[in-house]
């Protein structure tokens, strides 16, 4: 069993055991015994649901200290932070899965049509089985979490794999669910992709992957072999638009919040802006002065203020950096920010204006502090851009007219849109998150995560006496003229 670290504040180290690198056979006992359990949990009522949902916050509140030093010791993430975009969506969405679970688990009556008149028909949720959960490493606890709340409030087991690049995150995770549940109902693989593979090749009922997109089409070419059914939170360039009639300092205080955000590494962060060219020079003005309030410092020394989480590890620092170097070098601006600390994996606040449509940055998801900006003649201009692109997982719109936005969305895709902000969809539970075909398949949040976890069986129930049966064989012309009349009158 290998070691995981805290560092606090007061510079000294707690050594936690991370969790152990799971074996074939750990998969070959567990997954079995949880099978077992899910066909009983397939007769748990809502109050059985609840009582586990409300173990699960309890034990959130037990260990939120502990969370947030994981949190900072994987990544520097400040306590605040962690608080705000790890704990408090978390514990939303199991208050509102406790208040909801009952009523969500009702089956749904539906109406019948006049050819089966005297039937009944109705939607069942049942619960899908076992469920995969693979977790990324950017909000390693509330996008591992939030999950296992849906698929508990479905009736579910479950097997989640956190990622490794967040071991401490994934240690108290483990140390959390080992305390209230057994292994045969929530069970915690860690370990490196290797893990993952073996995972994949287990006939799960659902697996429910948040990450890439790349690894995202191989989860889902590793469940199409057992026709497993998904939920693919992926990502993309989510953009926003600027327009011309927007307020461009309250536009500017948004986006730079939602944009560096956990330094960037937000699956929705507002991934670039495109802005008519008379604004330019006007909002970088405004995002300079948002920024540096928000964290209190000017644009170098951003590295020494303890509200601004790193880059995961070299490896996507050494990727992120070098957008910036890339974009310069075909003409583009480093307007605000820029700085750079290897040894820490710090990447400043950025801006970059001029950037060309065909530099790295354009192309690939940042995850990262930098903010590309992008000018436009004409709104269709800028459309086009976004259309030219495969669909993001969002898109946000600043206009201070109904009518500029209304235009926007209806020439436009997206997994979600706000309008004269960003992220914030994702903190309503009534409104499904997802993507659309590149930056995701399927959605959850509230009632739509416990459907991600439930399968919706229709059930239709016959009386004795069907009209049906006058259109059994043999085919006279009594048939022929019941057909006719039903396809004519009633179909």
């Amino acid at each position: 069993m290998s070691q995981a670290t805290l560092s606090h504040s007061n510079g000294s180290v707690t050594h936690v055991s991370s969790i152990k690198s799971f074996t074939p056979s750990d998969i070959g006992r567990i997954i079995p015994a949880q099978k077992a359990k899910s066909l009983e949990l397939r007769l748990s009522t809502a109050k059985e649901r609840i009582t586990k949902l409300k173990k699960l916050k309890n034990v959130i509140f037990k260990y939120q200290t502990e969370i947030q030093k994981a949190l900072h010791a994987d990544f520097h993430k400040s306590a605040r932070e962690v608080d705000i975009s790890e704990i408090l969506p978390t514990i939303g969405e199991i208050n509102d899965a406790i208040k909801h679970v009952k009523s969500w688990m009702r089956p749904v009556n539906v109406s019948t049509p006049i050819t089966l008149l005297g039937s009944v028909s109705k939607i069942v949720y049942e619960p899908k089985g076992v469920c995969l959960i693979i977790a990324p490493w950017n909000y390693p606890f509330h996008l591992a979490v939030a999950p296992i709340a849906a698929a508990i409030a479905a009736g579910n087991t479950i097997v989640l794999k956190p990622s490794e690049f967040t071991p401490n995150t994934a240690a108290i995770i483990k140390t959390m669910l080992a305390e209230i549940f057994q292994e045969n109902e929530v069970a915690v693989f860690e370990g490196d992709v290797s893990v993952s593979t073996a995972l994949l090749e287990q006939p799960f009922d659902h697996i429910f992957f948040t990450g890439s997109t790349p690894v995202g089409k191989v989860v889902m070419e590793a469940a199409a072999k057992h026709l497993t059914t998904v939920t693919l939170e992926l990502g993309g360039k989510s953009p926003t638009i600027v327009a011309d009639d927007a307020d461009l300092k309250l536009a500017a205080e948004r986006i730079m919040w939602g944009k560096f955000l956990n330094a960037g590494q937000t699956c929705v962060a507002p991934d670039y802006v495109l802005i008519p060219k008379a604004k330019v020079d006007k909002f970088v003005s405004f995002a300079k002065e948002a920024t540096e309030k928000y964290f209190k410092s000017k644009e170098d020394k951003f590295a020494e203020n303890p509200d601004f989480c790193r880059i995961i590890n070299s490896k996507n620092f050494g990727r992120v950096s070098s957008y910036i170097d890339e974009a310069v070098k075909k003409g583009a601006k480093v307007a605000f920010g820029g700085k750079l600390k290897a040894d820490e994996n710090f990447i400043a606040p950025t801006i970059l204006t001029d950037v060309p449509l065909d530099a790295k940055i354009m192309e690939d998801e940042i995850f990262g502090p930098l903010l590309p900006i992008v000018t436009y003649d004409h709104l269709d201009d800028a459309i086009k851009i976004i259309n030219d692109k495969p669909k993001p997982l969002a898109l946000y719109i600043f206009s201070d007219k109904a009518k500029t936005a209304k235009y926007i969305l209806n020439r436009t895709s997206a997994g979600g849109s706000v309008i004269n902000d960003v992220i914030l969809h994702l903190v309503n539970s009534n409104l499904p998150f997802g993507g659309i075909n590149h930056s995701g398949h399927g959605s959850y949040h509230g009632l739509f995560g416990f459907k991600a976890f439930s399968h919706e069986r229709s059930v239709l129930q016959t009386p004795k006496l069907s009209i049906v049966k006058l259109m059994y064989p043999p085919y006279t012309g009594f048939v022929k003229m019941i057909v006719d009349s039903t396809t004519r009158f009633f179909v």
